[in-house]
């Protein structure tokens, strides 16, 4: 697969906002299911949304209400949006395309970005 290139990562301050964009290849954009991933320093690497084909959505537990992901076909670019930061948000976000079981997407990257750093201060 060809690689996935992020954007958007930056500092804010507690409860503003980003927007990450991750392109990719148009193989990968049709074909997988796309996530993204965040890593904090000293932590576990965390998967913390995906979109599949269809449009099905998952999030995890920590950004639920908060962040928003979607997906532009006409450029082939999947999207986080990211409302009311909090400090705790702060990690390396990665965009990768994810395993499938079955119809069902799962958080295990096949292929993944370099990642951009988000920083929110309190």
């Amino acid at each position: 697969q060809a690689p996935l290139v992020e954007s958007g990562g930056g500092s804010v301050q507690a409860g503003g906002t980003l927007r990450l964009s991750c392109v990719a290849s148009r193989n990968t954009y049709n074909n997988y299911c796309l996530g993204w991933f965040r890593q904090a320093p000293g932590e576990e690497r965390e998967g913390i949304a995906f979109i599949d084909n269809d449009g099905y959505t998952n999030y995890a537990e920590s950004v639920k209400g908060r962040f928003t992901i979607s997906k532009d076909d006409a450029k082939n670019t999947l999207y986080l949006q990211m409302n009311s930061l909090k400090p705790q948000d702060t990690a390396v976000y990665t965009c990768a395309s994810l395993r499938d079981i079955g119809s069902s997407c799962i958080y295990e990257s096949i292929n993944a970005g370099q990642g951009t750093q988000v920083t929110v201060s309190s």
